[in-house]
């Protein structure tokens, strides 16, 4: 029998993946209050109509909005339909979700895009958790998914995804405060060729000097960033990050609060 694959949300994540899927002969039915569905993806009257039939679920919106999508679709909802939410939300957002549709007799699963769909669609990498996390590999990865099964706990999966997200997007914003002070000292492309320098010769090595050392140098390192915020400060770049760098190594100093 055909898979039938209710989309719930059709930007750019959404819409990439369904035509992925109507490409491998998915039948697909998608709904979004603003955006018309691609290619060959059936056009759903509503929510509601998505989802009655259907064997799969994918709501793929926002994490505002995920716990009502999810509330508004649970009585048509059939026995066994799979529910995955592939928003980013927090543990706790996920659990009310599969709260929600479990309460209707479906599986729900906690799916993490582990990289930007754009470019890749079906073939992102996703962390799964949850009761259906089994069958949504069983289901996705013969299409072409990369699926990484956790555990059986929804929430699981999201939490993993926010833990990497501390180092993508802090490391991003610690970049990003660099080179605006960068170009207030006028070097711009001599900081900008450290930086990647220090990204091309990344490696192992360098993750576990990164903390030993933090921990070691603790002190030392702790007045270094005061003086790096203190000198940001003065070229007009608010430090958030050299800020909250100094904090957290002086908090390294104190024995007992080193973070094992």
């Amino acid at each position: 029998m055909a898979l039938v694959v209710a989309m719930l949300g059709l930007g750019e994540a959404g819409s990439a993946i369904a035509q992925d899927l109507v490409a491998r002969s998915v039948t697909v039915r998608g709904w979004d209050p603003v955006k018309a569905p691609p290619g060959e993806v059936v056009q759903a009257g509503n929510a509601q109509d998505a989802v009655s039939g259907a064997d799969v679920v994918l709501s793929v919106n926002t994490a505002a909005v995920a716990l009502e999508v999810a509330s508004s679709v649970a009585d048509h909802l059939s026995p066994g339909t799979l529910y995955a939410d592939l928003n980013t939300g927090a543990p706790e957002l996920k659990r009310a979700v599969a709260r929600a549709v479990e309460a209707a007799g479906a599986l729900f699963v906690d799916v993490a895009l582990m990289a930007p769909v754009p470019g890749r669609g079906i073939a992102t990498p996703v962390l799964v958790s949850g009761q259906g996390a089994a069958r949504f590999a069983e289901l996705f990865a013969p299409l072409g998914m990369s699926v990484e099964v956790v555990d059986g706990r929804p929430g699981s999966a999201a939490s993993r995804k926010l833990l990497r997200s501390v180092v993508m997007k802090g490391m991003a914003a610690a970049v990003i405060e660099g080179l605006r002070a960068a170009q207030r000292f006028g070097c711009e492309d001599w900081y900008m060729s450290e930086v990647r320098s220090i990204f091309a010769g990344a490696d192992e090595a360098l993750v576990e000097r990164l903390i030993s050392g933090s921990r070691r140098h603790a002190v030392r390192r702790s007045h270094e960033m005061r003086i790096v915020s203190e000198m940001l400060l003065s070229a007009g770049v608010h430090p958030r990050i050299s800020m909250a760098a100094a904090e957290w190594l002086k908090e390294l100093s104190v024995p007992g609060q080193d973070g094992r």
